[in-house]
């Protein structure tokens, strides 16, 4: 397992290995993080949101199955491996909802048809490796789960986070702020 030992490691992973193109879709890793922090910082989000949104596919840098893993059938569990890497450092409301926001795709796509039908093609394939649509007893239990309205608003967040050249903050934006929720 990684683990990552400072805020300075974080935005090295981002800067270096963000700029890959992220998994079928029009933007980079970096893109899409700051994007999607981006959108939670619009519609009012806690701060531990915006971090958890920055941070979400950060396990998307720390495996070595390339861009291709899905196409090949592999599901990298990237939420686990980023929220276990920032584990130590972290609160629960950054770190639950980094662990969550794939779970909430599949409890999205079990509570809303439409939502499913919006989903880009990418991440269609994903989740079918992620376990598909979640089971009315799955559903039940993730809703039930602490930080479960925040893994939801991350994954809207996740799946806006995909326009071509969308003006954002730039990755300094958010230097200081990982660095206040950092211990």
């Amino acid at each position: 397992m990684t683990t990552i030992d400072s805020p300075e490691r974080i935005f090295e992973l981002l800067s270096a290995g963000g700029g890959e193109a992220y998994f079928g879709e029009p933007v980079t890793v970096l893109e899409h993080s700051l994007q999607a922090a981006w959108f939670v910082q619009r519609k009012g989000g806690e701060e531990t949101l915006v971090a958890a949104a920055l941070l979400h596919d950060l396990g998307h840098l720390l495996h070595s199955e390339g861009e291709d893993a899905a196409e090949r059938g592999l599901d990298t569990r990237h939420e686990e491996l980023g929220a276990e890497a920032l584990a130590e450092h972290l609160p629960a409301a950054v770190l639950d909802p980094i662990r969550m926001h794939v779970a909430a795709k599949r409890y999205l796509c079990r509570a809303n048809a439409r939502y499913l039908a919006a989903l880009s093609l990418a991440s269609v394939a994903s989740l079918a490796l992620q376990g598909g649509p979640m089971s009315a007893a799955e559903a039940e239990e993730f809703i039930a789960l602490p930080h479960a309205g925040e893994a939801i608003t991350l994954r809207h967040a996740d799946d806006a986070a995909k326009v071509r050249g969308l003006g954002v903050p730039e990755l300094e934006t958010y230097r200081a702020l990982v660095e206040r929720l950092w211990h």
